[in-house]
């Protein structure tokens, strides 16, 4: 690789891992990185190599992959995973078979909990893995603290604690166990503990504080302040400890989850291989729809292919949305909460990462690098989460509650796409009601989207004030997908941007490119909203009174409406104002006709 082939790359400031790929897709390297740009940035950027060893390493790969995580602990795991399963040639062999540390919760009555480093197959429950040793013996002496929990390794039956078979031990007088081994603590009362304890393991630190706390208020209204005190302390330490990382979990095995993402030309579609609880491998593909296809039948089809690549014979897939597989023996699983749900968010924003990567690559080679640039500057204005590739603007038009219609525009990469362009007819409101409109239009486009499964845009723009965008809003909280697409209003008086939930306005510098496109966007869904309007109202003028005078046609009837406004203002207009507005023949017509009538 070269630095030209580096710079190509554009990786992002998050941690992650990276792996230098040869010709012949041999695996070379792996690293993790806090920030993938800053490490990666270290083979290509210095003058001179500090090791040879890398620099061979760069002459040899002819690509670079690299797979976005969450915490630098798991960018450690999941490099750990990747080397133990293929042993890269330039990474450092693992002499031993040493492996990072688990919390086991032994599978029987009164169960222990201890580190060890071996999983065995016996239903007992392994939570990790950790990559510090210290952090696990601090995780244990924290739970000992919280929930007083046996240390022994006795046979805890309820015939062998009835016979008498066993004392209590010096952890018991520490105030370390409670004695279950004499029968001085229940079953139930140690495996309510227990419940507890693993709340915490998983992160679900909000049942346990909130059983903490009333706790210690039942002792505290009690009069039992020492014993509240207890509970308080142990609120405290709780409150002090950090959760671990979520990226794994020892009991996914030989799963494979797939994310996709589209640009409405190409699909991506990302795998990760998941092996003893470890993300192990990581592939992507890109597709082209060629007759129509939907969304399910492209994933389909990705599955298929991506399996082929992978030789894959895993029987377990995660999907974002179910699909028809030829494989009947695949089962298909769309989690909706834990960890599986979070490695599925994961493959997505890796997938959502490359396909925008892929945007801004082909607006750098074609004449809409000055779009791209532009839609970079919105989001940053507009603190947007993603890059507004996609922008939906509305508008309403009517004319004193008569012929009300909307119009909705589309820019893509900061440029128009009109054949995506929409009129609307306002069907459920009657008068002169902006806000009810809008709200009828902006539920009616989205929620077609949502139905038919189509991608939704990173922006709405709404042409008005605080009253139109609440409107829109309220539409899209109906919908259930407000908060998954950004909205914002613009005031047409001082040309202000809102956004919901605040009553100021964004601070954008009026000479911002972002401001002037939105502006472009804003006017161009008024103009399309007003052309769609006139010939609606123009239509209907014709069947109105003034078509049936000779002489007056549908152009001049449309002069007439766009100047007085209205029927009434027209009649009572003297024939000097009618001339000016029409000929003079045709004025004198006009007149003539209405002191007749």
């Amino acid at each position: 690789m070269t630095v030209e082939d580096y710079r190509q790359l554009d990786l992002p400031d998050k941690p992650g891992v990276y792996r230098f790929i040869d010709e012949e897709n041999q695996l070379l390297y792996v690293g993790k990185a806090k920030n993938l740009k800053k490490r990666v940035s270290s083979y290509f950027l210095k003058k001179k190599y500090d090791y040879y060893r890398i620099k061979v390493l760069v002459q040899k790969a002819d690509r670079l992959e690299f797979t976005i995580v969450e915490t630098e602990q798991d960018a450690l795991l999941l490099e750990n995973s990747i080397i133990k399963e293929f042993q890269p040639k330039y990474n450092i062999q693992l002499k031993d078979d040493k492996t990072y540390p688990y919390i086991c919760i032994k599978k029987e009555r009164f169960p222990r909990v201890f580190l060890t480093r071996k999983i065995i197959n016996d239903g007992s429950e392994y939570l990790g893995p950790y990559t510090s040793v210290r952090k696990v013996k601090t995780i244990l002496d924290l739970l000992k603290q919280l929930f007083p929990i046996r240390t022994c390794n006795f046979k805890l039956t309820e015939e062998n604690i009835n016979k008498g078979k066993f004392k209590v031990c010096l952890e018991f007088h520490m105030g370390n166990c409670l004695g279950p081994c004499e029968g001085l603590q229940s079953e139930e009362q140690y495996n309510a503990n227990m419940a507890q304890l693993r709340h915490i393991l998983k992160g679900n630190f909000s049942d346990v504080i909130q059983y903490l706390k009333e706790a210690m208020k039942a002792f505290a209204e009690k009069y039992e302040f020492e014993k509240a005190n207890e509970f308080k302390y142990k609120l405290e330490l709780l409150q002090q400890y950090q959760s671990k990382s979520t990226i794994v979990n020892p009991k996914l095995n030989n799963i494979e989850v797939y994310a996709m993402a589209s640009d409405d030309v190409r699909y991506y579609i990302n795998c990760f291989r998941i092996a003893n609880g470890s993300i192990i491998q990581t592939k992507l593909v890109e597709l082209t729809a060629k007759l129509n296809e939907t969304k399910e039948e492209i994933l389909s089809y990705g599955i298929l292919k991506l399996r082929e690549l992978l030789k894959s014979n895993y029987k377990d897939l995660i999907v974002p949305f179910e699909v028809v597989l030829s494989d009947t023996e695949l089962r298909q699983a769309i989690p909706q909460r834990g960890d599986k749900l979070k490695l599925l968010e994961l493959a997505q924003k890796n997938v959502q990462y490359y396909r925008n990567q892929q945007i801004l690559k082909y607006a750098e080679t074609s004449r809409n690098k000055k779009g791209m640039e532009v839609v970079a500057q919105i989001k940053s204005d507009f603190r947007l989460k993603e890059l507004p590739f996609h922008i939906e603007c509305f508008d309403n038009s009517n004319f004193q509650g008569a012929f009300p219609v909307a119009s909705m525009v589309v820019f893509k990469n900061g440029k128009p796409s009109k054949q995506e362009y929409r009129h609307f007819n306002i069907k459920t409101v009657e008068g002169p009601d902006d806000y009810a409109s809008m709200e009828e239009v902006v539920y009616r486009r989205y929620k077609r989207l949502v139905e038919e499964g189509e991608s939704l845009p990173q922006l709405i723009i709404i042409d008005g004030g605080k009253g139109q965008l609440n409107a829109g809003k309220k539409a899209l909280e109906k919908l259930e997908i407000y908060g998954q697409i950004a909205i914002a209003g613009i005031a047409k008086r001082l040309e202000e941007i809102f956004v919901p939930d605040d009553p100021y306005p964004l601070l954008i510098s009026k000479k911002s490119p972002s401001l002037k496109v939105i502006q472009q966007i804003r006017n161009e869904a008024h103009r399309f909203a007003i052309s769609f309007h006139r010939k609606k109202r123009s239509t209907g003028a014709l069947k109105s009174e003034l078509s049936d005078i000779e002489g007056i046609g549908p152009k001049s009837i449309e002069k007439l409406y766009q100047h007085f406004k209205s029927f009434k203002a027209i009649k009572n207009a003297d024939l000097d104002e009618l001339g000016k507005v029409i000929n003079k023949t045709q004025a004198a017509k006009l007149k003539a006709h209405f002191e007749k009538s």
